[in-house]
């Protein structure tokens, strides 16, 4: 899937972007862009890809992509429908690496935030009294013109900095592609199992969409995402589950085969080991904290 290459616009009066998003579905296409971003989520939910990571998204996330980093939204499919009335909201910050000139993040007061800028390049998850600071804060920049702009993205930058409440996605470096015709192909497969996950997919059927044989698809696949194409989906189909736990009272059962799963005890054993306790017990959890 080849990852575009997005322009953000910038109001001329204006060295970064702040805006406030109701759209029908966040952008679902694999891009990236030079521009650093952070979005806070205020409604809607669906998954969120970064690199090679895979996460739910809702309500109260804040999350920050680096320079150039590869991510896409999978908005739920309540969103999706033809004429869905419902709608997800989010504010959206982008400022480009060299907004305050190509050297200020170079400056010896400025080094915790050039480590952070260079941390972002992973994906950065923020959580606890941090992301409610910074939540405060964008909005805040929503209303804010001239020099107070500057100054309240320093103060986001500086709460990022010296935080303890962030959570790294991913814990290698983004794979680079080198070809549009591989990242072509990669967006092809993406959205295709985005698409027909809950259904069984045949290895042949997959490296069909992306134009190579079963083998060397199983090769490509691996090699361009760091999981095997079973694992990948695998990880799709319990992240669809988790989520069904929560929001419906289907029974396990039901849920398991809704997923994709045709073994009860395979799924089982892949629940514990991506989401670390039983179906049972995500849901009690989950509910007790509702």
């Amino acid at each position: 899937m080849r990852p575009h290459l997005l322009k953000i616009p910038l109001n001329p009066e204006h060295s970064f972007n702040v805006r406030y998003d109701i759209v029908s579905h966040f952008y679902k296409m694999w891009h990236f862009h030079h521009e650093i971003e952070l979005v806070y989520i205020i409604k809607g939910s669906g998954l969120q890809f970064t690199g090679d990571h895979i996460h739910p998204f809702k309500p109260g996330d804040l999350i920050m992509f680096g320079s150039q980093l590869p991510h896409l939204w999978r908005s739920d499919e309540i969103y999706l429908q033809p004429n869905a009335s419902e709608k997800l909201e989010a504010i959206v910050l982008h400022f480009s690496p060299d907004c305050f000139g190509r050297d200020f993040f170079s400056l010896a007061e400025n080094k915790q935030i050039a480590k952070l800028l260079d941390t972002a390049k992973k994906g950065i998850r923020v959580n606890g009294k941090s992301k409610e600071s910074i939540a405060a804060i964008m909005h805040q920049l929503l209303g804010s013109e001239g020099s107070r702009r500057i100054i309240l993205l320093l103060q986001i930058l500086e709460v990022l900095s010296i935080s303890a409440e962030l959570e790294i996605v991913n814990q290698q470096s983004n794979i680079e592609f080198n070809s549009a015709t591989e990242i072509d192909r990669l967006n092809n497969v993406y959205q295709f199992l985005l698409d027909n996950y809950t259904r069984e997919i045949e290895l042949k059927e997959i490296a069909e969409i992306a134009n190579i044989t079963p083998h060397a698809f199983c090769r490509y696949f691996k090699s361009r995402t760091r999981k095997t194409f079973s694992g990948f989906l695998i990880e799709l189909r319990i992240n669809h589950a988790a989520k069904l736990l929560i929001e419906s009272n289907k029974s396990v059962s039901e849920i398991c085969y809704e997923s994709g799963f045709n073994n009860f005890s395979h799924f089982n054993k892949s629940f514990k080991s991506i989401i670390g306790r039983t179906p049972l017990q995500h849901r009690k959890s989950m509910l007790n904290l509702t």
